[in-house]
C-alpha cells in the first residue's frame, strides 16, 4: 500500500547548519547563530541523517553525519559524560553531565553504529558510544534513551559487551508496574518525551530476550497511545504536563512530543503485528499535516521546516532544530513503514 506523507525534506535542516553544528533556533525560518547550539539536537541530527533510506549513498546527510560525529565527541568529556550548550563562537559554556544531553548522545552514537553506510564513521560512533558508555546517569529518560543506543548497537553488533552490559544495567532499574489500571504510567503526570519510556522497555526487551519487559513496554505504550488520541487524532501532552484529571485538549503542544511517539510506535511495529504502532506513526505524520487539535499544519512542505509550537490559536512559525528534527524524523517514519500491509 501507499501512504499520504511525503518524503521529509531536509533543506531547512541544512540551512540551520554551519561548520561547526546545527543551530538551535530561528527567527521564522531564519536561523539565529547567536544562540548557539546543543548536544540534544545534534545527537538528533546523527539519527535522521544515519537512518534516512534510499538506493545510492547520500553525500550531503553523510556529511551531515560526520559534522554531527564530531560535534558529539567533543561534546564527550573522557569520563564518558556530555556537554550541552556550545555558544556562537564554539565555546563549551556547560560541564560534562548526565543529564538527558548524554543519554540522546549515546542514542545518536548507537543509531550511528547500526545504520551509517561509511565505515569510518561507523567505527567512531563506536570509539565515542564506548566512552560515554562508561557511565549511568540517575535520569529515567537519560538513561531510557542511551538504552535506545545501546540496544541499535546490538543490532549491528550483537556481542558488543559495553552495549549490553548498558542495557542490562538499563532493564535493572525499571521500576516494577504500578498495578494501576487506571494510570499505569509510572510517574503521577505526563511530563516530556514520554514515550521513550515505554520504547526503551520494548527496546531492551528484544535486545536481551526479555519477554516480560518487552511485554509491559508495548501494553505501556498502548495506553500512552490512547490515552494521547482524542477525537480521530493525536492530542499531545503539553508542555506543562498532563494529569490523569487534566482538560483536553491541552497546550502549547510540541512537535517532539508527537515524533517521540512515534517513534516509540516505529520500534513497536518491528516486534509486534498490531496495528495500532502502525496507525500511531500515520496519526503523528497527520498531525504535521494539519490533523491536530487547532487543525492547523505544522510544516513548510517546501523546506521542511517544522513549527515550533502547536497553541489553542495559531502556530508558533519558529522554525528551530528540534521541530525540524522532529518532522523529519516523523516522516521517516511514515515513509519506512508505508508499505507495511495493516
Amino acid at each position: 500500500m501507499t501512504t499520504t506523507s511525503p518524503a521529509p525534506v531536509f533543506d531547512h535542516l541544512m540551512r540551520l547548519t554551519d561548520r561547526r553544528g546545527t543551530f538551535e533556533h530561528a527567527r521564522l525560518d531564519e536561523p539565529l547563530p547567536e544562540h548557539g547550539y546543543c548536544t540534544d539536537d545534534v545527537a538528533r541530527v546523527l539519527v535522521v541523517a544515519t537512518r534516512q533510506d534510499g538506493p545510492d549513498p547520500d553525500r550531503t546527510l553523510n556529511g551531515l553525519a560526520g559534522l554531527s560525529l564530531r560535534f558529539l565527541g567533543e561534546a564527550q568529556a573522557l569520563t564518558g559524560a556530555c556537554r550541552n550548550r556550545m555558544d556562537s563562537t564554539g565555546r563549551w559554556v556547560d560541564e560534562p553531565a548526565l543529564e538527558d544531553a548524554w543519554g540522546r548522545c549515546v542514542w545518536g552514537l548507537g543509531t550511528a553504529a547500526a545504520h551509517s553506510t561509511v565505515a569510518w564513521a561507523r567505527h567512531s560512533a563506536i570509539m565515542q558510544f564506548e566512552r560515554a558508555a562508561q557511565e549511568r546517569s540517575p535520569w529515567p529518560r537519560a538513561m531510557a534513551f542511551a538504552a535506545l543506543g545501546a540496544a541499535e548497537l546490538l543490532t549491528f553488533d550483537p556481542e558488543h559487551s559495553a552495549a549490553r552490559e548498558l542495557l542490562t544495567d538499563y532493564a535493572a532499574l525499571v521500576p516494577a508496574p504500578n498495578n494501576d489500571p487506571a494510570w499505569p504510567w509510572p510517574e503521577p503526570r505526563l511530563t516530556y518525551a514520554n514515550a521513550v519510556l515505554p520504547e526503551a522497555m520494548i527496546a531492551a526487551g528484544a535486545a536481551l530476550d526479555d519477554s516480560t519487559l518487552r511485554q509491559r513496554g508495548l501494553e505501556l505504550l498502548a495506553w500512552l497511545v490512547e490515552f494521547e488520541t482524542a477525537n480521530g487524532h493525536l492530542s499531545p501532552t503539553p508542555v506543562g504536563g498532563r494529569g490523569p484529571e487534566d482538560a483536553r485538549p491541552g497546550f502549547d503542544q510540541q512537535p517532539i512530543e508527537v515524533s517521540t511517539l512515534a517513534d516509540a510506535c516505529g520500534r513497536a511495529a518491528g516486534v509486534d503485528s498490531n496495528p495500532i504502532w502502525l496507525d500511531g506513526v500515520r496519526a503523528a505524520a497527520a498531525w504535521f499535516m494539519g490533523d491536530n487539535d487547532a487543525g492547523q499544519l505544522m510544516w513548510d512542505p517546501e523546506t521542511g521546516g517544522g513549527y515550533d509550537g502547536l497553541h489553542a490559536d495559531g502556530v508558533n512559525g519558529n522554525q528551530g532544530a528540534e521541530s525540524t528534527l522532529a518532522v523529519i524524523s516523523t516522516l521517516q517514519l511514515a515513509q519506512r513503514l508505508s508499505t507495511v500491509p495493516q
